[in-house]
């Protein structure tokens, strides 16, 4: 199963510490039962909960823009905090100002340049919605958190528009070789 991404425009709020070598950084990275449009006919949304396991089995990065070698705090080494409420997934992240990259990305949402949150997955438990109106919607209820990012580009841009489109073309052949499995198992036991 490929990894998702998911992009939405936060209220992001930052402070910097007295000594000037940390700040944190905190908001929404996750915004429950908010539906977003992946491209034209395609949607999908997170449903409250669907962290709550992942959440307490894994060490989940805080990065900027998805870039792992651009780390900015993590929870196995507390300096990322997340807990979910009914709203969302809400984060708090300690950034070492010492670290250029880290001060970097802190300075781009500190003035404004970056306003944008987005988190990747692993979907692991999902229903399908097929509308009446031909378009289709993802309702994710339990999934594998790995990151939560600063990204620039709150809205999915067309590059990540084809990705998706490619993950769900393999979600969809991953979900027909599973009926296709079913429906072997149901023939061979009449």
């Amino acid at each position: 199963m490929n990894k998702r991404i998911m992009p939405f425009t936060s209220e992001l709020q930052v402070r910097a510490s007295d000594d000037g070598t940390s700040a944190t950084l905190e908001g929404y990275f996750v915004v429950y039962n908010s539906e977003t449009e992946l491209w034209q006919g395609a949607f999908e949304e997170i449903a409250p909960g669907a962290f709550t396991d992942s959440l307490s089995n894994r060490d989940i990065m805080c990065l900027d823009n998805h870039d792992t070698r651009i780390v900015l705090g993590s929870t196995g080494s507390n300096t990322l905090e997340l807990r979910s409420d009914e709203k969302g997934l809400y984060g708090k992240v300690t950034i070492d100002l010492e670290d250029p990259f880290a001060k970097s990305a802190y300075r781009k949402v500190q003035t404004g340049k970056v306003k944008g949150c987005s988190f990747g997955f692993y979907p692991i438990r999902e229903e399908t919605i097929n509308r009446e109106d031909g378009s289709i919607k993802w309702r994710v209820l339990e999934a594998e958190l790995l990151e939560v990012s600063m990204t620039a580009f709150p809205a999915y841009p067309q590059t990540d528009i084809s990705a998706r489109q490619r993950d769900a073309e393999s979600i969809r052949q991953e979900k027909l070789q599973r009926a296709k499995q079913r429906l072997k198992g149901l023939n061979k036991s009449e």
